[in-house]
């Protein structure tokens, strides 16, 4: 395949001589083995989506939307910021953007961990269900948007309406919120959560933070069921 550079176990590609979808089509091919890096992707959209396989892969350079889209067990590194609908659809696995990425990061993700190193922009986590997000700066406004199931760890601020129609996932703030979204209030923070949070952080590379200083948000539960006064 044109571009593609096989050094021991580690395959390279460079996007300026092999065609995203040559490189997308070689990461979907069964029985995937080894180690992987993407060259040269210039902002290039849908990096690395749809991989189903216990494998790493490293992305050197920015990404446009959907990087790392649904992806499933892969370890997927990209050293540099993303765009829109980062880890969409997420189903296993790890996602680790050093730089920061745009909106609706780890949007529907399922399961895994997605790092952010830098900032999220809207609707960071929005319908998550089951994915753990951990962001190392700031998420921007609506974000976890009927969030459902999961974790969402921001070391920084949060914009307007964090948490709006909220179900069970597990919102952890280091910073201060702009405003919360209906339904979503501050909660308790017990043993069993300061461990889901430390075990978070430590997993992302931040398990020197003070744990004292998150604020745990969560779902009031009042919109669960049909009431007259919430009609028009």
């Amino acid at each position: 395949m044109s571009g593609q550079v096989a050094a021991g176990a580690v395959t390279t590609y460079d996007l300026t001589t092999t065609s995203l979808r040559e490189v997308n089509q070689a990461l979907h091919a069964d029985g995937l083995a080894g180690e992987f890096v993407i060259d040269q992707p210039f902002g290039a959209h849908n990096v690395a989506v749809g991989v189903d396989a216990p494998v790493k892969i490293t992305i050197n350079g920015h990404c446009g939307y959907f990087a790392a889209g649904m992806n499933k067990q892969a370890e997927i590194t990209i050293n540099g910021n993303a765009g829109q609908g980062l880890a969409e659809n997420q189903m296993s696995g790890v996602v680790h953007v050093t730089g920061s990425a745009s909106q609706s990061a780890g949007a529907t993700g399922r399961g895994g961990l997605l790092i952010i190193d830098g900032n999220a922009g809207a609707r960071c986590g929005i319908s998550m269900k089951g994915i753990d997000i951990v962001v190392g700066g700031s998420i921007g406004h609506m974000s976890a948007f009927m969030a459902q199931k999961g974790t969402l760890v921001v070391r920084g601020d949060a914009g307007d309406a964090l948490g709006d129609s909220l179900y069970e996932a597990h919102l952890y703030v280091r910073g201060t919120v702009k405003s919360l979204g209906a339904d979503c209030v501050e909660k308790e923070m017990r043993p069993e959560h300061l461990e889901e949070l430390g075990g978070l952080l430590k997993a992302a590379g931040y398990g020197e933070d003070d744990l004292s200083a998150y604020t745990r948000y969560g779902s009031a539960r009042t919109l669960y069921h049909f009431h007259a006064d919430n009609t028009y």
